[in-house]
């Protein structure tokens, strides 16, 4: 099985995405995982709330595959515990079913009706706003710490 985080738009902090790509390493100690970018669009003064979110949904949609188990990333999603979040990715590794599961940041609007739509569970980080770019982080470093949970190794401490 494959762990994706699909982000719209790539980071342009440097140290960001140092530390990103620090953390996708380690988890591809335990799984295959990769960090994706979909184009950030490009919008104007008269690009609507409604036409952004459109525009990056589809662009979200062209990047997922048939069989792709769609996770969102939104404030209005389920909030586990790191240790609650580890036994969901492990359920979903021992159903055997699904190759791939997709977590997905959306754009700064959130996610279009079409990609809800597609989803088949909501995540939130926390009921907090964090940066956008500093979301990748904050997740790449949660399913490192899932991995080593269920592994039994040492770096989460209750």
């Amino acid at each position: 099985m494959k762990i994706t985080l699909l982000t719209v738009g790539r980071s342009t902090n440097s140290h960001v995405a140092r530390l990103v790509d620090h953390f996708a390493l380690r988890v591809g100690r335990y799984i295959d995982y990769a960090v994706e970018a979909v184009p950030d669009v490009k919008t104007t003064r008269t690009t609507t709330e409604e036409k952004q979110r459109e525009m990056e949904g589809r662009n979200i949609l062209s990047a997922l595959r048939p069989g792709d188990f769609l996770w969102l990333l939104d404030e209005h999603g389920t909030e586990y515990t790191s240790r609650e979040f580890a036994r969901e990715i492990q359920r979903r590794m021992a159903a055997g079913v699904t190759k791939r599961i997709v977590f997905v940041v959306g754009g700064p609007y959130g996610f279009s009706p079409d990609v809800k739509e597609r989803s088949d569970a909501l995540i939130s980080l926390s009921r907090m706003t964090f940066p956008h770019e500093m979301v990748p982080l904050l997740f790449t470093e949660q399913v490192y710490r899932a991995m080593t949970i269920l592994r039994g190794e040492p770096y989460h401490h209750d």
